[in-house]
């Protein structure tokens, strides 16, 4: 667990000094070009060492038990949820890198971002908690907890950062939109829940030969079948 818990910090802290405070220093030294694959080298190296160090770390003990019927239920619900909010957040989403940003200040929220203006990391930080949820070993507890750190406090320096670069623009975005989920606006992500379906379906069959573990309505079939 010690090494999980060092690299996990590792990912989360290289993740935010160099998106950060070191950007603009790393920048200047490297050049644009060469900063991205500096900072893809680095993530992805540290994610890395994090998922070697989860599948060497105990397994047990489970905090409760995660394949009852209501966490399974429940995460199911959650993962279907995350799916949609993540494919909403690619269509006119301002927060994505390269993205237009200039007369946002003038925009009203449409579809997904009447629910939150950070639909892609609410969705990542929903998928990191349904696997809390249906496999509460401390292992997951450090992964996914440090998965959900990352998308929501990323989300909110990101925030800090747009407000720097873009002013009223991003001001005046942040006031008609939320951080956290408003559900009073929830129906806007229906369209969005019905399109996710079919790629939620083959993503959790997925979850067999991969994880080695059903997920989402598979799990109610016979082992055998699957």
């Amino acid at each position: 667990m010690g090494w999980l818990i060092a690299a996990m910090a590792s990912f989360l802290g290289t993740h935010y000094l160099l998106s950060h405070p070191l950007r603009a220093p790393l920048v200047k030294a490297i050049g644009n070009k060469a900063f991205p694959a500096a900072y893809s080298l680095v993530a992805l190296s540290t994610f890395a060492w994090t998922i070697v160090a989860f599948g060497r770390a105990p397994r047990d003990p489970l905090l409760w038990d995660g394949m009852a019927s209501m966490p399974w239920i429940i995460s199911s619900v959650l993962t279907l949820i995350a799916l949609a909010l993540f494919m909403a957040s690619l269509a006119g989403n301002p927060a994505l890198p390269g993205a237009k940003v200039h007369g946002l200040s003038a925009q009203m929220p449409r579809g997904v971002f009447k629910i939150t203006r950070h639909p892609m990391m609410m969705g990542f930080a929903l998928w990191a908690a349904s696997h809390i949820l249906v496999s509460p070993s401390p292992r997951v507890l450090v992964l996914m907890g440090g998965l959900i750190l990352l998308a929501l406090y990323g989300s909110h320096l990101q925030d800090r950062k747009k407000k720097a670069l873009y002013g009223t623009e991003w001001r005046s975005w942040m006031k008609r939109t939320s951080f956290w989920p408003n559900l009073a606006h929830a129906s806007a992500l229906g369209v969005w829940l019905g399109a996710a379906v079919l790629p939620w379906l083959a993503i959790t069959w997925l979850h067999v030969p991969l994880a080695q573990v059903p997920a989402g309505l598979w799990g109610l079939l016979p082992a055998h079948i699957l």
